[in-house]
């Protein structure tokens, strides 16, 4: 269409112009400041075009990106011939070009393409080192048909400017909404001889293989599988275990506390626990049935009922391990409790004998105990008590030399 308005302009320039070729322009007349009068029509126009070319008006896009100038695509025309012709004495001509841009449905189809993008969602990193969030960018929809208008309107009335127009696309996962998921849902922590170098290695070594694990929406996670067979061929050294009711050396001795931790950090973080299993003995480093003993036939197991992921940090101090679990808050605060149902005495104690070749060892207490996992609500009020273990601690018996004054252990 704008094509055949150039055409048209010119076809009829043409023709005014070899009509009228041989009148003069009138005394005193100037266009756009250049003197023309008294001469031909055709040398008239000459001379403006030379002393006075027409440069059309710039044209300018804003856009989200930034402005694009769009002048140079732009040519323009006037109606000299015609005002030359009807140009009265001593008149003081203006010209008024109007611009064209040939090409503009084209062009302007490529600039709505080169605006126009799709949202970006926010993005979330996570590892043994904690969280990263790239943030999420808005789309952009170009109203390009409004474009056009747009522009065809400044073309014709002068505008140096025109503004694209469009929709913002919102991305439909934001930085706030990652973060608003990983927030902080329980810490535990227990404490450990840090000069004990073997059992802190097993120990260091067993939380690296947990520290940076994430369990999916309704998804389960093992610490067996998680951590792996605890053997020499897996790093792991000798340290005390429990077997049989005694603490005696074994390759990944402390791994256990490992397990431990994260339970009750899981049970602090509404976690459900499928299978967790006690010790023989009672262990010093959490309370009575809050603890979770680990071997090739027991594994502590945890389910997460929540529709968004469970992400577990944790760190190893000089004497402190902690487990953190991240995730997305239900408006509930979970806490353990422990309680003692009764105290079992050991045994009388067991009196070394000429010959025999049993290490000496202090007697120690049993126990039969409960642990409960406690639900309130936002306002501190308790909603739900359920008990989560049952358990019975042996009793140690002590082992004295002859005429030994027994006594009972009660460190772990």
């Amino acid at each position: 269409m704008r094509k055949k308005i150039l055409l048209a302009a010119l076809l009829l320039t043409g023709c005014l112009f070899s009509m009228g070729a041989m009148g003069r322009v009138s005394a005193g007349v100037t266009v756009d400041g250049v003197d023309v009068g008294g001469l031909s029509y055709a040398e008239a126009e000459r001379r403006v075009r030379i002393c006075a070319p027409l440069q059309p008006a710039p044209l300018v896009i804003g856009t989200p990106a930034g402005d694009i100038d769009v002048s140079e695509e732009l040519s323009c025309f006037d109606d000299l011939p015609r005002l030359l012709r009807r140009a009265k004495r001593g008149e003081d001509i203006r010209r008024e070009p109007v611009r064209i841009w040939v090409d503009m449905e084209e062009k302007l189809m490529d600039v709505c393409r080169e605006c126009a993008h799709e949202p970006v969602n926010a993005a979330l990193y996570f590892g043994a080192d904690g969280f990263e969030y790239s943030p999420e960018q808005a789309g952009f929809s170009c109203r390009y048909e409004q474009l056009k208008r747009d522009v065809s309107a400044a073309l014709e009335g002068g505008g140096e400017r025109v503004t694209l127009t469009g929709s913002v696309l919102s991305p439909e996962i934001t930085e706030a909404q990652l973060r608003a998921r990983t927030r902080e849902l329980s810490r535990y922590s227990t404490n450990f001889d840090g000069s004990n170098a073997p059992r802190k290695h097993n120990l260091v070594l067993a939380a690296a293989h947990i520290i940076g694990s994430v369990i999916p929406p309704k998804g389960t996670f093992s610490f067996n599988e998680a951590v792996g067979k605890r053997n020499a061929a897996n790093g792991y050294l000798s340290a005390p275990v429990i077997l049989n009711g005694e603490f005696v050396p074994g390759i990944g001795g402390g791994v256990c506390q490992v397990s431990t931790t994260l339970f009750c950090a899981a049970l602090q973080a509404g976690l459900t626990v499928l299978e967790s299993h006690p010790h023989s003995l009672a262990v010093g480093y959490t309370q009575p049935s809050l603890d979770a003993m680990v071997s090739e036939a027991s594994d502590l197991k945890l389910y997460n009922p929540y529709d968004t992921p469970v992400y577990l940090l944790g760190k190893v101090g000089k004497e402190t391990l902690t487990f953190i679990v991240c995730g997305l808050p239900d408006g509930y605060t979970y806490r353990t409790e422990s309680v003692v149902l009764e105290r079992l005495a050991p045994p009388p104690p067991h009196v070394l004998q000429a010959g025999e070749d049993i290490p000496l060892r202090r007697a120690r207490e049993g126990l039969r105990s409960e642990s409960y996992l406690n639900k309130y609500d936002g306002a501190g009020r308790l909603v739900l008590r359920k008990r989560i273990r049952a358990d019975r601690y042996a009793a140690v018996q002590g082992v004295v030399l002859p005429e030994e004054e027994p006594q009972n252990d009660e460190k772990n």
